[in-house]
């Protein structure tokens, strides 16, 4: 057996078997999570922009070092509850679902 085959064995079990159309139950939340945590990443590095955050060098090493730390404060706000935003979005995903299997026009 090559590495390859070896590796995609490693990281293919039966719970991981893709069953095409099939939808994560938890899929809506996820995915109004991760943008939540993206949206507040942005707005962060944004922020961190602005401020001394000492001598780091400056360059292109110190803007990647305030991404990820702009990033790393991101997702922990949205694993905190966030701004809300994950959870308007969950709201309108639901409703626009409920909508679309009652066949209204959304």
């Amino acid at each position: 057996m090559d590495v390859k085959t070896s590796m995609a064995a490693l990281q293919v079990t039966g719970a991981q078997i893709a069953q095409p159309g099939a939808v994560a139950p938890d899929a809506p939340a996820s995915a109004a999570k991760e943008f939540e945590a993206m949206f507040l990443t942005e707005m962060v590095n944004e922020m961190l922009s602005e401020v001394d955050l000492g001598d780091f060098g400056g360059g292109k090493a110190e803007e990647h070092w305030r991404y990820f730390l702009a990033e790393a404060f991101g997702k922990e706000l949205a694993e905190q509850g966030g701004a809300g935003i994950a959870r308007n979005l969950e709201q309108a995903m639901s409703a626009y679902g409920a909508a679309a299997r009652r066949g209204d026009d959304a």
